[in-house]
């Protein structure tokens, strides 16, 4: 019976790594998480690095926490889009680079010309991609680099150490600076730009094909049946989107520690100006047209620790919707497409002398409001480019918990914000749709909405251009 199934869904994000486990319906039945361990690389100098064994017993001892008894009947992932695992000739994992090492960033200017580079991939190019990682490690680790046989994306490399097989999906592929993204495939002419050579990559796959079974030591390990099938996933932002079963067309927001804002679409889009990502979807034929908002969910679970160190988001909301008072507002680092250098002072400012009136919810209430705009910026941005007529805005992720950020974003964009049931659980619920697909299982999913409408745009429209002096401040600053 589908009823009795199950599926093990393990997702590394930048901060933590999670195993879920969920059923056909998109239940959410258990979520154990624990943080990825990083170590400061001393040769480069903004570098980071994982050990990829330690993750990989992380994913083992968490997957015991949530496997149900005996109803297991696939396992997939999902992982951070630009980070990697570099791979030996005989398998051995030997190095894990996550998406916030920048290893590379001094020998960025062997990208002769930049902009053929955003022709092929989709996004500018820079130290965050995955290439210049690869590049990195050439140039200041031989002794990894003459071991260096192949890599993978960190879900691709799970899966992998589940199966015994080794695949590159197309999403993942898109952020690794080698893939052409319109053409569906590895360049050769992009490896010739980092002087990589094109024996590196692994074939590549589709997300929801079936590698084959577990490994049996795997399958031992945990206490799981012979024959639990693998599914290859993807990026991390594309099944959050796959939850919320959008449409070509369609917008969605998907907040986590960072917020892409997309845009589906049936061809392969650019700006003129160069200021957004296209991917692959992991549905076949559709693109992600992407602005990023940033380390703006990070940033409110920061603050959360200062204000509210013990108190839970309840308390949060509850004082946010008490808030009346408006004056003070902030800029904290969110990212705009349109600005080419990122801003690194950021702040709250409020009138002097000190109001007694000026609460801790005071400055949450400022975070939240910044999150709002810069969020509402990057989609108009995106709406610039490739337009957008639909009423509505599709949310999900945990970011998406707080009412009055919802309702911010909705006042301020005119939409209407929809999200699915148990969107804070985005990429376990895209998950469960990927091995459904796999499996040929056809089972129904609760299709209920909740939704937000706009209300009092003309105030809020005042606010947007209040925060954009305030963000005009702290530019001038940097």
């Amino acid at each position: 019976m589908v009823n009795d199934h199950a599926y093990i869904i393990v997702d590394i994000g930048t901060g933590n790594v999670r195993v879920a486990a969920a059923t056909p319906a998109g239940e959410v039945l258990g979520v154990a998480r624990e943080d990825i361990v990083y170590v400061k690389d001393p040769l480069y100098p903004d570098s980071i690095y994982f050990e990829p064994e330690q993750l990989w017993q992380q994913v083992l001892r968490l997957a015991k926490q949530v496997i149900p008894d005996g109803r297991v009947k696939a396992i997939t992932a999902t992982s951070q889009r630009e980070g990697i695992v570099l791979l030996s000739a005989e398998g051995e994992s030997l190095i894990g680079l996550p998406n916030i090492d920048h290893r590379g960033r001094e020998w960025e200017h062997i990208m002769a010309d930049k902009s053929r580079v955003y022709q092929l991939t989709g996004r500018y190019p820079t130290s965050l991609f995955s290439a210049m990682k690869l590049v990195g490690i050439r140039e200041r680790r031989p002794e990894i680099w003459a071991k260096t046989a192949s890599f993978l994306s960190i879900s691709n490399w799970i899966e992998y150490k589940l199966s015994g097989i080794s695949r590159y999906e197309h999403s993942q592929a898109s952020e690794t600076l080698l893939y052409d993204v319109a053409k569906k495939q590895w360049s050769p002419e992009l490896c010739a730009v980092f002087g990589l050579s094109p024996a590196l990559l692994p074939p590549i796959a589709a997300s929801a094909t079936i590698l084959g079974p577990i490994r049996p030591g795997v399958a031992k390990e945990l206490q799981l049946r012979d024959d639990v099938q693998i599914v290859v996933g993807g990026g991390d932002t594309q099944l959050a989107i796959k939850s919320t079963r959008p449409a070509v067309d369609d917008m969605v927001i998907v907040s986590g520690t960072t917020t892409p804002i997309v845009k589906l679409t049936g061809t392969y889009t650019l700006d003129d100006d160069e200021r957004t990502w296209t991917s692959r979807d992991i549905e076949d034929g559709r693109f992600v047209f992407e602005a990023n908002a940033g380390v703006t969910g990070l940033n409110y679970q920061r603050l959360k620790e200062i204000f509210y160190p013990n108190e839970g988001y309840d308390v949060i909301e509850q004082e946010l919707a008490a808030n009346t008072h408006t004056f003070c507002m902030a800029s904290l680092g969110s990212l705009l497409a349109d600005e080419e250098v990122a801003l690194t002072r950021g702040g709250f400012i409020f009138p002097a002398p000190v109001s007694h009136l000026l609460t801790r919810g005071s400055f949450v209430w400022a975070t939240i409001l910044d999150i709002a705009c810069s969020i509402v910026k990057n989609y108009r941005i995106l709406a610039e480019v490739a337009g957008h007529q639909p009423d509505y805005i599709w949310g999900c992720g945990g970011g998406l918990q707080s009412k009055v950020l919802r309702q911010i974003i909705a006042n301020l964009t005119g939409k209407k914000v929809q999200m699915r049931r148990s969107f804070q659980q985005s990429s376990a619920i895209g998950g469960a749709l990927i091995c459904n697909e796999a499996l040929q299982v056809n089972v129904e999913m609760d299709g209920s909405t909740e939704t937000v409408y706009p209300q009092d745009e003309a105030y809020y429209a005042d606010l947007y251009a209040e925060w954009e002096k305030t963000r005009n401040h702290f530019r001038n600053m940097n």
